[in-house]
Order: structure tokens, then C-alpha cells, then sequence
């Protein structure tokens, strides 16, 4: 019987639970049931233990902590590859499940620490001033939310399912609460049973319902989301619950999906182009056995080229063996279920009312186990099943097109999807394609002969960049990178003085008061820096001699620094003016402080702007202030954000931007 895991200690129903059956051989695994499981408690101890637990981590930390529990699991990997066959995964198959969820931990906790700051809080955007006088200021910031992540799954990933929405939701600081699909749920609680013995996340910040998931939605709140991935009658269901109608719970739906694939207009049978548009349709039908929401289920080709595609369809799947997967030469599994094989089955007899089988036969059923040929339908005139009925197995349906516009037409015919590909290696055709299926399509490949030799294919949702789709996908997202961090968390508009905006977020805001000091900023660690501490620097007059000099030695012979009479004619500066590059420069020796010490090293500026030109014999001096103070959790030093304006004899600021140094803690 598996076991829930659920506030704090496993549970096992007291019932005799439901057999879940080996897809291959029909043996019987193991049972499920969740009889008895108390569902308020766990949505409590979500709250009360694991909530707080995350959230008094920094996002770094939180980072790193997936980057421990990616390792672990790496090292437990052999027994997770060796359950999933009862799955009827080859091991092709498990490895885009499991190294593919433990890749996304991995990707999440990169990202996490490059681009997420050592705090609790993230700033959106800059500081907006909103009053003439500059001590009425707002700016945006993401907060955690004090809720809980709830996670329904499908049965085709049961690790990468779970995984990839644990990790931007871990990272966002809310607890999650996993319900896989029962049909594989043994191998999503053998992974979170090695998550829990590692001990590697704070207690309650992962809980398991192994069976069904029953009354669960009705203890959501309104700071509380659901991520669902499955079918589009499940999730219509869930859309019309209460607590989502009207109770503030926010849902999110991957579901049915027609994903397409075009082969460009430009591209003959001799082309590289075709070959990868053949070998990326007859991945699709065969990893997972199909069974992936962003399999292709509508080929769409020149309608010149039919014969041709169907044709090297059929010779290339010939040389796929279709079988146990416990066979290191069989290259496809079996379903999931026998159920599920019948589903698919229903679903092809369906597509017949509009299309022909032209390659493998639906019809044709093994003594043992839930294996189905992969499947190739031709599509006749006018065909509308194709564009409505989801196969979700080894089946893809051949579609001919007239043109450009006739393809993103028949695209668009799904009513939105997951993925889409269109195969081509001319610009023009790329560019329209993409154009025009961009509304209907979550995500678009743009396969060719250049990029192929990194192209993880057309059905590979990446940690870095969203994965959902409008309509018919649900209209969901996941995944997305920091994106998908931010989606958990709630932006808020936070409107103050700028000292009391300094205080709120932590970052010195323009107006706010500074910390005038008699030691050097840079003399300061990181340990005693604080922020708006400030240098005032001394000033320099900058003559035409330092102009001219400038010039010659970096070879920026403009003729704004250069030639008078140009110069003079030029309505931005009305005569020689000095290298904004040398404006810098120079302000650099007036702020710095030489001696070794704290300051480590400078890495860069941003949003650097030369707002006035200096001219020969202007005088420019700088104020820079301490604006943040990052330190690195694995390293004896931290990052300083300064923000320095230069400013003239006059006052006026002459250049504004951020300098970007390495303090030692």
C-alpha cells in the first residue's frame, strides 16, 4: 500500500486500496488509497509549519537548498529508473522524467542565486516619483504569500511533473502539497519518500496525498493556488468548484493540447530540413509512448508533399521496436494503463470519421501488456476531428496545406496550444509562421539546419522559459524562470517618503537621507557598511588638454571632442565637449579610495546615462552612496550597489549610474 505523507509522518489507509497494475505485464505493483487522510490538517500543517519555515529563508538560501535535494536525488537515481519500467517507460522515457525534474531543480536553484537577491523580497521595476518634489515616491515589490502550493498531476511525469512545479514554488516561499495520478503514483511517492529522509527541506514543506485528493479544494483559502495538469473535463470541473469561483483560489490548468508541426513551404525532400521535420514527428509519437501534453498530434505539410512525408514517416518508424522496456533494443514502451490504451484507441476510431489510417494498426492487441503500434492518419478534405480530438498516445494526423496563411489557419484550429513547430530554413517564412501562431501557442520552435545541433526538440518544455497555452491548453503557465518564482508571489504598489521606501525595501531611494562619513566607504566591510552611507568627493575641472589626451589614447575621435567648427554646428553641444566615457573615468578617480582594503573589485555599471555635456573647463565632482548591500551566502564577500551621480559646477547632474563592486564581509 503507498503511503501519504502528510503533517509530519507517513499515513497508511486502513482499506485495502486499489491495485495499480504494471503496464507492461499486467503483475500487480502495489495499492493506493487515501482513505482516512485528513486533509485539513495537512493544509494546516502547510501553513503553520512549512510556510513560516520557508519563508524566513532568504531566496538564496532557499536555492541552495534545492541545489542540495538535485544532488541527492542525482545519487538515487538508479532506483527511480528501475521502478519507472513498471511504468512502461523505456529509459529514454525516464530519463526526460526524472534527470529532466532534477535538471529543472538544478535550473531553479542557478537561477535562483544569480538572479534573485539575498533577501525575502523582490523589486519590480524603479522608483516612480509621483510628486513634483520628489518626497512622494512608489515603487513595486513581490512578497511571499502566507498560503499553499497544491499540486495535481498527470500520470505521464510522475517525477518531472511534481518537480518542476515544486521548485518556483519553493523558491517563492509557499509549501506544496503534491496529489500525482494514481496509475504512477508509486514512483512520485518513492521520490518524495528520498526527499523526506534527506531532511533536506524544513519540515512541512512538501506533503504527499497518495489516492485521491477528495475535499481537499474545499480547505484552500483565498492565498492559497492550484496548479492542475490533465484532462480539459477535469479541469472544468475544478474551475467551477467554489473556492475557486468565489473564494479567491487561484487555479492553474495545463490540459488538452493539439500541438502542431509545420513543415515550411521552402523545403524540399532533399534539404536537411526534412529529414529533422520526419525524426522530430516520429520523436514525438514515440517517446512517452506519446504520451506528452506537447506531442504533435497534427502534421502539417505542403499538400504537394503528402505522399512523400507519410512515406518516411512509415520507413523511419519501421525501425522503431515497439516493446518490454526492460529490452535494451525496444525504443517504445507501452501505455500507461489498458485503460489508457483504450482511451487512445476511442479517440483514433474518432479521427476515422475524417481521416485514414495509413501507417500501423490501431486494431491490433497484444495478449499482454498495453502496447499500440504508432499510428498515422491522412486527414481528408475538410477534416475536423483532427482539429478537435486529442490522441493522447503514439498517433499523429497528416494535414496538407495550401499556404502560409492556409497552415496558421489550420494551426489556429486547435484552439490553442501547448507547442508548436514549423520547420523551415528561410526567414521570410519563419518570421510569419511565427507571427501567426504566437496567439494560439504557448511556445514556438524554430527548427533548422542551424540550430538543430542544440534544438532539445520540439516537445521539451525548458525551466528558463514558460511553459503553458492559451484556450484549449488550459491557459496556464509553468515553468518560465524567474517568471514563474513571481507567480506564486503577490506584487504589491508601495507608496512613500524615501526614507521610509529606503526602509520598506531596503535599497537607498533618490531623496532619502545619507549617511555623510568621515571613513571611506570603501575602507568599510561588509559587516559595517550601511546603507545610504556617502562620499562626497572633491572636484576636478576638466580642460580641453584632458579632452584631446582622451582621444588620442582610446582612438574616439568623434568629432564632438574632436573638431571645433563641427562641434559648434551640432545642436546637442554647440562646441567641443568631453567623452561621456571620460567623464566617468575621470569620476572614478575622484571617488575611489586606493589603498588595499574591503573593496575587492569593481564588475560592471548599470543604467549609466549622460545627462548634460561637460564642456572644457567645466568643473564635475560625484556623490556616491551606498544603495544595497548584497551579501553571497557561499562566499566571504557580498555585492555593493553604489549609485553615483556626477554633477557640475552648477549642481546639474552631468551622468547618473550604479557601480557594481565586491566587498569582503
Amino acid at each position: 500500500m503507498l503511503e501519504s505523507y502528510a503533517a509530519g509522518r507517513w499515513y497508511r489507509a486502513p482499506d485495502e486500496g486499489e491495485p495499480l497494475l504494471d503496464a507492461v505485464t499486467g503483475d500487480e505493483v502495489t495499492r493506493i488509497s487515501s482513505r482516512g487522510l485528513d486533509l485539513g490538517a495537512m493544509v494546516r500543517y502547510a501553513r503553520e509549519v512549512g510556510g513560516p519555515a520557508i519563508t524566513a529563508l532568504t531566496f538564496h538560501q532557499r536555492a541552495a537548498l534545492l541545489k542540495n535535494l538535485a544532488k541527492h536525488l542525482t545519487a538515487q537515481k538508479d532506483e527511480f529508473y528501475a521502478l519507472s519500467l513498471h511504468t512502461g517507460a523505456t529509459t529514454r522515457d525516464t530519463a526526460v522524467d526524472v534527470d529532466g525534474g532534477i535538471g529543472t531543480l538544478f535550473s531553479f536553484a542557478g537561477k535562483g542565486t544569480r538572479e534573485l537577491p539575498n533577501d525575502t523580497i523582490v523589486l519590480d521595476g524603479g522608483v516612480e516619483r509621483l510628486g513634483k518634489a520628489g518626497t512622494f515616491v512608489g515603487r513595486h515589490l513581490y512578497t511571499s504569500r502566507p498560503g499553499v502550493a497544491v499540486q495535481i498531476n498527470a500520470f505521464n511525469f510522475p517525477v518531472w511533473g511534481m518537480l518542476e512545479k515544486l521548485a518556483p514554488a519553493f523558491l517563492a516561499g509557499l509549501p506544496t502539497i503534491v496529489k500525482p495520478a494514481s496509475q504512477t503514483a508509486y514512483l512520485t511517492e518513492l521520490v518524495v519518500r528520498r526527499i523526506v529522509e534527506s531532511g533536506i527541506l524544513p519540515e512541512g514543506a512538501l506533503q504527499l496525498i497518495a489516492g485521491r485528493a477528495g475535499t481537499l479544494l474545499d480547505e484552500l483559502t483565498v492565498q492559497d493556488s492550484v496548479a492542475f495538469t490533465g484532462s480539459a473535463h477535469t479541469a472544468g470541473i475544478l474551475r467551477r468548484h467554489p473556492n475557486i469561483v468565489d473564494g479567491g483560489v487561484v487555479l492553474g490548468v495545463e490540459a488538452d493540447s493539439l500541438n502542431c508541426s509545420i513543415l515550411g513551404p521552402d523545403v524540399r525532400p532533399e534539404d536537411p530540413e526534412f529529414d529533422l521535420f520526419v525524426k522530430g514527428v516520429v520523436t514525438e509519437m514515440t517517446v512517452k509512448a506519446g504520451q506528452k501534453c506537447t506531442a504533435i498530434r497534427r502534421v502539417l505539410v505542403p499538400s504537394a508533399l503528402e505522399d512523400t512525408v507519410i512515406e518516411a514517416l512509415g520507413a523511419r518508424l519501421a525501425r522503431i521496436p515497439v516493446g518490454d522496456p526492460r529490452d535494451p533494443d525496444v525504443r517504445m514502451g507501452a501505455l500507461a494503463s489498458l485503460a489508457q490504451r483504450d482511451e487512445v484507441r476511442k479517440a483514433i476510431e474518432a479521427l476515422r470519421a475524417s481521416a485514414d489510417v495509413v501507417i500501423g494498426d490501431p486494431d491490433r492487441v497484444p495478449e499482454r501488456g498495453a502496447f499500440l503500434d504508432p499510428v498515422v492518419l491522412r486527414a481528408r478534405a475538410g477534416a475536423g476531428e483532427p482539429h478537435d480530438v486529442e490522441p493522447f498516445g503514439p498517433v499523429s494526423t497528416v494535414l496538407g496545406y495550401s499556404g502560409v496563411d492556409d497552415a496558421i489557419a489550420l494551426a489556429a484550429r486547435g484552439k490553442g496550444s501547448l507547442a508548436a513547430s514549423v520547420v523551415t530554413h528561410d526567414p521570410a517564412v519563419a518570421r510569419a509562421v511565427v507571427l501567426g501562431l504566437a496567439p494560439w501557442h504557448g511556445r514556438v520552435l524554430v527548427l533548422d539546419r542551424d540550430d538543430a545541433g542544440e534544438s532539445t526538440g520540439h516537445g521539451s518544455p525548458l525551466p528558463v522559459l514558460v511553459h503553458g497555452g492559451p484556450g484549449r491548453a488550459g491557459g496556464g503557465e509553468e515553468l518560465g524562470g524567474i517568471r514563474a518564482v513571481l507567480h506564486h508571489m503577490q506584487r504589491t504598489a508601495v507608496q512613500a517618503s524615501p526614507d521610509l521606501l529606503t526602509a520598506v525595501t531596503g535599497q537607498w531611494t533618490t531623496g532619502a537621507a545619507r549617511n555623510d562619513e568621515d571613513v571611506h566607504p570603501f575602507r568599510k566591510s561588509l559587516a559595517t557598511l550601511r546603507v545610504g552611507d556617502t562620499i562626497r568627493s572633491a572636484t576636478r575641472t576638466v580642460s580641453l588638454a584632458d579632452i584631446q589626451h582622451f582621444a588620442e589614447f582610446t582612438g574616439d575621435t568623434f568629432y564632438a571632442h574632436t573638431d571645433a567648427d563641427a562641434a559648434a554646428k551640432n545642436p546637442l553641444f554647440g562646441g567641443i565637449v568631453a567623452h561621456g566615457y571620460l567623464v566617468v573615468s575621470l569620476a572614478a578617480g575622484l571617488f575611489v579610495e586606493p589603498s588595499p582594503g574591503p573593496v575587492l573589485a569593481n564588475y560592471g555599471v548599470d543604467n549609466l546615462r549622460f545627462l548634460t555635456p561637460v564642456k572644457a573647463g567645466d568643473t564635475i565632482g560625484v556623490t556616491l552612496t551606498v544603495k544595497q548591500i548584497s551579501p553571497r551566502t557561499t562566499a566571504d564577500y557580498g555585492e555593493v550597489r553604489w549609485d553615483a551621480v556626477v554633477t557640475n559646477s552648477d549642481g546639474a547632474p552631468v551622468a547618473t549610474y550604479d557601480v557594481l563592486t565586491l566587498v569582503a564581509k
